[in-house]
Parts: C-alpha cells; sequence; structure tokens
C-alpha cells in the first residue's frame, strides 16, 4: 500500500508540460508520413455501438486488413509491405464473427467484458464473460473497474477485482479501462493505474469511449507516469490505450509525442501503445493522400466499417 499512500500529482505542473507540447514538437510532409502509417499499426479498430451488426463488423475487419488504399502505399513505397491495424475491437457477441473474418490477418480481437461500460454487474458474471471471450477466440479482454472502489478509497478491493480478472483471462492480454472521466481527480487517476498494474494489466486505457469526459492529455500524463514508475520498481513494461476523443491525425501526432518523450521508442509499438477509435482512421488516410496528391477528399472516400 505504500507504492499507492505515496502518490501525488501535481496539477499546475502537469498542465504546464502537457501545454508545451504542441508548440515544441512536430513533424512535416515524410516523416509525418511516417508517423501516421505507425499510429495506424496502433489503432484498436473500434465498433461498440447498440445498433452493431454481424455484417458491420465484417466491413470492420476487411478494413482493419487494408486501412489505406493501395494506391496510396504505392505512392507512399509501400506497396511490399503489410500494413494493418493493431486490433478489432468489438462486444462479446461479435468475436467469433471478428475472429473467423480476420483468421490469418495476424489481427488479434478484443473483447470488452465485464459489463461494459458501467461494469455494474454481478462479480461472477463478469468472470464468465471474460472465459467466454476466451473460448470465443479474443486474446485480448477490455475489462473495465468497479470506479467504486477508487471513490471510496478502496485499494485493496479494486486490486482482489482485477486479480480475478487476469486470471480468467488466461493467456489473453488484459486491459483495465478506467473510465478516467468518473474518477474526478487526477490523483485517484494515478492511483488506479498503479493498482490496476499491481493487480497484472498489461495495459492500462483511459476510457470506453461512453463518459462525458474520455481521454485527455493531462490524464494520459498523469498514467504514463505511473507506468514509468513501475518499470522502474519492477523491470515490467506495461503498455498504454487511450480510448474516446481521438479522431484526427492531428491529435494522435500529439499522444505520439508524448508516449515518445515520457517513456521512449518502444511504446510507439502495438504490443505496448494501442489508441481505441474509429473515425481516427479516416482522417489519417485522408492525410495521407493529401500527402501524396497534395488534394483532401471527402471523409466518403475512406470508410471505415
Amino acid at each position: 500500500m505504500e507504492w499507492v499512500d505515496e502518490i501525488r500529482i501535481n496539477l499546475s505542473a502537469a498542465e504546464r508540460r502537457i501545454a508545451s507540447l504542441p508548440g515544441r514538437r512536430t513533424v512535416k510532409k515524410d516523416a509525418q508520413a511516417a508517423w501516421l502509417l505507425k499510429a495506424i499499426a496502433c489503432i484498436d479498430l473500434t465498433t461498440l455501438n447498440g445498433d452493431d451488426t454481424t455484417e458491420r463488423v465484417k466491413r470492420l475487419c476487411a478494413k482493419a486488413k487494408m486501412p489505406v488504399r493501395a494506391e496510396i502505399l504505392d505512392a507512399l513505397g509501400f506497396a511490399e509491405r503489410v500494413v494493418h491495424t493493431g486490433a478489432i475491437c468489438v462486444y462479446h457477441r461479435f468475436v467469433a464473427t471478428a475472429v473467423d473474418a480476420l483468421n490469418g490477418s495476424g489481427i488479434p480481437v478484443a473483447a470488452v467484458s465485464t459489463g461494459f461500460p458501467a461494469g455494474l454487474v454481478p462479480h461472477d458474471i463478469k468472470l464468465k464473460e471474460i472465459e467466454a471471450s476466451v473460448r470465443d477466440g479474443a486474446s485480448e479482454i477490455d475489462i473495465v473497474i468497479t470506479r467504486e472502489h477508487v471513490l471510496t478509497g478502496n485499494w485493496s478491493e479494486l486490486y482482489r477485482e482485477v486479480s480475478d480478472f487476469r486470471a480468467a483471462c488466461g493467456d489473453a492480454h488484459i486491459k483495465t479501462i478506467l473510465a478516467t472521466g468518473d474518477l474526478k481527480t487526477l490523483r485517484n487517476v494515478a492511483k488506479a493505474s498503479m493498482v490496476c498494474m499491481m493487480a497484472g494489466a498489461d495495459f492500462i486505457k483511459t476510457s470506453t469511449g461512453k463518459e462525458a469526459v474520455n481521454a485527455t492529455l493531462p490524464v494520459t500524463l498523469a498514467m504514463v507516469r505511473m507506468i514509468r514508475a513501475y518499470q522502474e520498481r519492477t523491470g515490467f513494461k506495461v503498455g498504454y490505450k487511450p480510448a474516446g476523443g481521438i479522431s484526427t491525425a492531428k491529435d494522435v501526432l500529439t499522444y505520439q509525442f508524448l508516449m515518445k518523450e515520457e517513456l521512449g521508442r518502444d511504446w510507439l509499438e502495438p504490443d505496448l501503445f494501442r489508441i481505441g477509435a474509429s473515425s481516427l482512421l479516416a482522417d489519417i488516410e485522408r492525410q495521407l493522400e493529401h500527402h501524396v496528391t497534395g488534394h483532401y477528399s471527402a471523409f466518403n472516400r475512406h470508410p471505415v466499417g
């Protein structure tokens, strides 16, 4: 508990750090195209809507396998390179559909679980949902924590909860969604991040995308500083996934810059960095087309699903 109790956040310093970032870091032309291609490899292409259908998931999987049109990749010199997204993220109902559609592509399927997005179903049902998604072929499980444990400072109960989820995942990677917009303070975010990592999380993730406030740069700074502190103490590298509200190429570049500065080059690769997004991919493809042709195209020429 002393690891958790000693955590403090200097809010004004965090805000200054974030405010300085866009003005100090930028990339242009070929360098920007390279960073955006790397961002594509880190996207968890996501559909988590009440009106999801089997055909929508299949279309999303097709886009994940070919996220950028062939003529654009050819113009960028990537015609012979395999470019695909980091994963597909869906509800449990569509895990088997996605696994079948992605067969042979090397793209993993991530399932949201544990009563997503509120996480208020009974604990035994949460565990059964995880186990069912793993049986259907999900190799990554995005779980939601019980926010009450954070808001009441019940860190031991949060640790036990995430430990149970970790055990239920088996060999599948576990991403713990903190729902940071519900946690009120950056100190709560930082402490929850540390506890989830101590309990065995492979990734810590900001949001479900359903909260009023989702991924933000101040929250990201607090979480990646905890990842760095945890690695310094244990030697373990934990991944980071911002989700919700990252919809433009400019946005994702800023997140990439922050990851590079705070954690280093390793955290620009999909095994340690993911972005939960859907419309982001369309804007990245538009920016790449502009780089190649000098012209922007309409969004409907870059379908996501």
